[in-house]
């Protein structure tokens, strides 16, 4: 309500009348994607399991975070998504460990050159910045090289568009949690812009859970600020330039680990990712190019003792698409990537200089038929600084009848180059051999009744070679190693209905089953990632000015360790737990959102890590505001 007074409440006399409330789309073969294959083609046109969270989703998860909106996708769960929000947030894709699904911003891959796995945070992306995600699920190393193992998210962010327009978005929640957004976005002339800034803090709570007789652990607070700027100028009818800006800083408390608590100890993360990119249109193709570089700094303040890692990754990528015939269409592009680090902290006098670099080309072939006949035929070639050279494919065919029933199968290879400390660190292995992978999928994606109703089955089995992990190198020596073989197979079932024009409810069932066999032969299964998950989401408009969503997930037993004071290793099983929100939101005004959610409405009792904590029934609510 401040921020209405600020604005002044004359605006709100020059908004009339209330909007339609947006419609949720049903998931249908006609939904067009750009992720798969580097180009927009339509669902039907090809023959991998693409998820799309689209543009009227994420409208209706104002207030929520990312990994709130990712989490509730069918084989994707985010750990430590109830945890506080400084936790580690673990991507686990079909099963796979955290990095081994890629992370893009606009098609872009981004990585931290400066952590442990490599892997890039989520967290660090406002979901206000956000126009829409797709999720590729299988190996697709191909079209995006390392990291793609079990899948690729591709989150785009939103770009100028329409008339030129301001708004504001001021949020208040449980643990004293306050966000503000401000943002701009349209066209003027040849001009587009697409600016977001936004301010989260909250008192939160410890990070970490007091064992049994532990009491007043202190709260572990979360502070982060973050900004998106998107520009594009239109050079001529067939030219575009783009310039692009992430920037975030997360400052957060922390614990010394599970059931222990820690007094001063904090940390600060921060992320800028720059770009420079353009796009030529010439008959039947098309010319993209882009040159980004995304420096990631962290520091560890444990009561005045210092951890300072820093990363740096360059990328440069040109890729072009042309329809070769009527039946043909092809994919190409070159890709360099330099990544480097300064790692230094208090148990290592010497610092940590590392850095290594991957050159790519890859090729696509995309073949259609009037038939109904769609395949597509790839591979890539990388040459590695450490590793040399890596050959990577993609076999793709799929085959659609009438329009609406689509079979598919591929048979993919990927890979996973290690991180700079598991390579040069006091703990890194010059002996480490990259991950590689197979994975095999088959499914059904049917429009059972066009617009209303649509199932869809997938399997897959993923085998990955040379697992890295942290082990024994020699009998006085522990570090990074590459630990035999994982093997992951499972299958996803989703249901996409819309009864009436004003209710969609999409629901789903994922079974994942996994065991890493070692040089030994020893076998366990995965840990902290459930074999059952299972859930829905139930999109209602009560009326032209009022939305519900409820959100249902259900998460199975797992697995888990952590080490006690003594460092022993101590095996723990984490109960499966169900989860119910509530998002309501209410359009007074045309350019008025009115809105509430409500989180763990079952009050959920609940681990997602052994020893540490979990958020319990927590709510946030606020207004976002339009101006024009």
């Amino acid at each position: 309500m401040y921020v209405v007074a600020g604005l002044g409440l004359a605006q709100l006399a020059l908004l009339s009348g209330n909007a339609l409330a947006q419609q949720e789309p049903v998931r249908n073969l006609n939904e067009v994607v750009v992720t798969a294959t580097r180009s927009s083609k339509k669902q039907s046109e090809i023959g991998k399991v693409v998820r799309v969270i689209t543009s009227e989703t994420l409208a209706k998860s104002q207030g929520r975070s990312l990994t709130d909106v990712l989490n509730n996708v069918a084989g994707l769960t985010i750990g430590g998504n109830g945890n506080t929000p400084g936790d580690i947030k673990s991507v686990y894709l079909r099963g796979a460990a955290p990095g081994n699904t890629l992370i893009l911003i606009d098609g872009i891959p981004v990585n931290d050159a400066s952590g442990i796995s490599g892997e890039y945070n989520i967290s660090a992306i406002p979901v206000e910045h956000i126009d829409r995600i797709e999720i590729l699920k299988g190996g697709n190393s191909t079209l995006y090289g390392s990291d793609a193992v079990a899948g690729v998210i591709n989150i785009i962010t939103k770009k100028g568009n329409g008339p030129l327009s301001a708004s504001v978005l001021a949020t208040a929640g449980t643990f004293k949690t306050y966000k503000q957004v401000l943002g701009l976005n349209g066209q003027t002339n040849k001009t587009s812009v697409a600016f977001s800034a936004s301010n989260l803090n909250s008192a939160s709570y410890s990070t970490a859970s007091p064992d049994q007789g532990q009491t007043n652990f202190d709260k572990d607070n979360f502070t982060q600020r973050s900004v998106s700027l998107n520009l594009g100028q239109q050079l001529s009818s067939n030219f575009t330039l783009k310039a692009n800006i992430q920037a975030s800083g997360n400052q957060a408390g922390l614990d010394n680990g599970a059931f222990s608590d820690a007094i001063d100890y904090t940390y600060q993360k921060n992320s800028i990712l720059a770009g420079l990119g353009g796009k030529l249109e010439f008959d039947k193709g098309n010319f993209n190019f882009n040159l980004s570089q995304n420096s990631i700094k962290n520091v560890f303040n444990n009561q005045g003792s210092l951890t300072n890692n820093k990363g740096n990754i360059t990328h440069l990528e040109s890729n072009v698409s042309y329809q070769v015939g009527r039946f043909l269409d092809l994919t190409s592009g070159l890709s360099y990537k330099n990544s480097s680090t300064e790692q230094q902290n208090p148990f290592s006098p010497a610092v940590l200089f590392a850095d290594n670099n991957i050159k790519s080309v890859f090729t696509s072939l995309f073949f259609k038929t009037n038939t109904g006949f769609f395949a597509e035929i790839g591979g890539r070639v990388n040459n590695h600084s450490e590793f040399g050279n890596n050959f990577t494919y993609t076999i793709n065919p799929s085959y659609v009848i009438n329009n609406r029933f689509k079979l598919f199968i591929n048979a993919s290879s990927a890979y996973r180059v290690p991180s700079l400390y598991q390579l040069f660190s006091e703990y890194g292995n010059l002996d480490l051999q990259p991950e590689n992978s197979r994975t095999y999928e088959g499914g059904f994606d049917f429009d059972l009744l066009p617009q209303k109703l649509n199932l869809n089955l997938s399997y897959f089995d993923r085998e990955i070679n040379d697992v890295i992990d942290f082990g024994q190198i020699s009998a006085n020596q522990f570090g990074y190693i590459n630990q035999g073989r994982q093997n992951d197979k499972g299958y996803e079932a989703e249901l996409s209905f819309k009864p009436v024009s004003s209710i969609t409810v999409n629901a789903f069932y994922a079974y994942v089953n996994g065991e890493r066999t070692t040089p030994s032969g020893t076998a366990f299964n995965l840990f902290r990632r459930p074999k059952n998950t299972f859930g829905a989401n139930a999109a209602i408009n009560l009326s032209k000015s009022v939305n519900l969503n409820l959100i249902y997930k259900h998460t199975g037993n797992r697995e888990d360790f952590y080490f006690d004071s003594s460092f022993n290793q101590i095996s723990a099983t984490l109960n499966s737990f169900d989860m119910l929100d509530a998002y309501v939101e209410y359009k007074p005004l045309s350019k008025l959102t009115i809105f509430a959610d409500v989180k763990n409405l079952l009050d959920e009792n609940y681990r997602e890590f052994a020893g540490y904590n979990t958020s319990g029934l927590n709510f946030n609510a606020g207004l976002r505001l339009e101006i024009r």
